[in-house]
């Protein structure tokens, strides 16, 4: 498995908003941290959605998250290939780009979903709460 982890949305939120769980996602590991740009989409629309100044939300996510990585076609494909193992979970297509990144980096994923645990999608998922 590669060094990198990578974060979800939920998890990115559950830093930003001090959630149970967020203790768990350690400085080390967040300085290795890489995120979807689709999931910094979803974070940005939720902070702005409850009343966050737009450009703050964004620096907040960006001290969090500073590594973006682009959604790419390799990743579209594999999101979308995901759906078979995950309609039953109902994952949304910002829950399987994420996985998508993590499975085309070889990299952990953290995430505060429960629905995800125990999916076997051939790297290491970390349910932080």
């Amino acid at each position: 498995m590669g060094s990198k982890a990578v974060l979800d949305a939920s998890a990115i939120l559950a830093v930003l908003l001090g959630e149970p769980g967020s203790e768990r996602l350690t400085d080390e590991l967040l300085a290795d941290a890489v995120v979807s740009t689709v999931n910094l989409a979803e974070v940005q629309s939720k902070l702005v959605r409850d009343g966050h100044p737009v450009e703050s939300a964004w620096e907040s996510i960006q001290v969090i998250a500073p590594v973006a990585e682009p959604f790419t076609a390799t990743q579209a494909q594999i999101a979308g290939s995901l759906i078979e193992r995950t309609r039953a979970r109902g994952l949304s297509l910002g829950d399987r780009s994420c996985l998508a990144l993590a499975i085309d980096l070889s990299a952990s994923v953290y995430t505060t979903e429960q629905v995800w645990r125990g999916l076997d999608i051939g790297v290491p998922i970390h349910v932080i709460r």
